[in-house]
């Protein structure tokens, strides 16, 4: 089964943590539009298995991962052509070259840092984009390293490393949001210094805005904070919550209305795509 639609309606991030959640396994194909990404790198796959990603590039002619490696000098055009006929027809390819005492562990780590973390990063800041998600393709044994990664760490990771967060501007949470924890204990994620802050002002009584001035740190950036944190599952975005219900004042109430009635506006999703969608994650 597959499900498309367009980043302007399911950003990347939401689209990690949907094939987290649903431990899906198959490929992601990203395809690129008013992107200054290469006409090579126009479409892009990352691949998937049980939720966890193990692969990523922009070929589907297997020889990704080899080519990476020929690039830092790591395997030579000949050693590359026998490899087929070294490594086992569904054994990772990173991990017969391992045995075969080619690669190192540590190497291994390097390939995947650059062929998934590196080139993954670099699509959060696509301004448009097409996406599809195909459950009946083979994992491409040839392009695996062995390793795999959380979509969370990688989001976490290509997050931070943003630096035009235009395309992502309409999913930020409203300044007036407060933000509450999803569980009581605490991430297991390795957070930044600002994210902990950020991560101590769930209570839901103080609003985004606030928490800015109580950290003396820019709103645009406590939202990208907060939309990390919330993307990963640790926080979730809700109006703000008043102490003392009982000397809300009828100004204040009003607000409280309007800012719920923003918060169900905000959503651009089509309907029926939130159906398929949801069609797909119960399969």
């Amino acid at each position: 089964m597959a499900i498309s639609g367009f980043l302007s309606e399911l950003s990347l991030p939401e689209i990690f943590q949907l094939l987290e959640q649903g431990n899906k396994t198959g490929r992601l194909t990203i395809k690129a539009q008013g992107s200054n990404l290469s006409a090579q790198a126009q479409n892009f796959y990352v691949w998937f298995q049980q939720g966890r990603i193990i692969a990523a590039g922009n070929r589907l002619d297997g020889q990704g991962l080899l080519s990476i490696i020929q690039q830092r000098g790591w395997l030579s055009a000949r050693v590359a052509a026998r490899i087929t006929q070294v490594c086992v027809i569904d054994q990772p390819a990173g991990l017969c070259l391992k045995a075969q005492g080619i690669l190192e562990a540590e190497q291994l780590k390097m390939l995947f840092n650059y062929q998934v973390l590196n080139q993954v990063c670099q699509l959060f800041e696509l301004p448009d984009g097409k996406f599809q998600f195909d459950t009946n393709t083979p994992l491409p044994n040839s392009e695996l390293t062995g390793l795999t990664a959380m979509p969370k760490d990688v989001l976490l990771k290509g997050l931070r490393a943003m630096r035009n967060w235009q395309p992502l501007q309409d999913k930020l949470p409203d300044p007036n949001s407060a933000l509450v924890v999803t569980t009581n204990n605490k991430p297991q994620l390795r957070l930044n210094q600002l994210e902990w802050q950020v991560w101590e002002f769930t209570k839901g009584t103080l609003s985004i805005k606030n928490i800015s001035k109580q950290l003396e740190v820019p709103v645009e950036k406590i939202q990208q904070v907060a939309f990390r944190l919330i993307v990963v599952g640790v926080l979730t975005e809700v109006p703000v919550v008043v102490e003392d219900s009982d000397s809300i004042s009828e100004e204040e109430s009003t607000m409280l209305e309007l800012e719920f009635e923003t918060h169900k506006k905000q959503s651009t999703v089509s309907k029926s795509f939130l159906q398929t969608l949801v069609s797909f994650l119960k399969k």
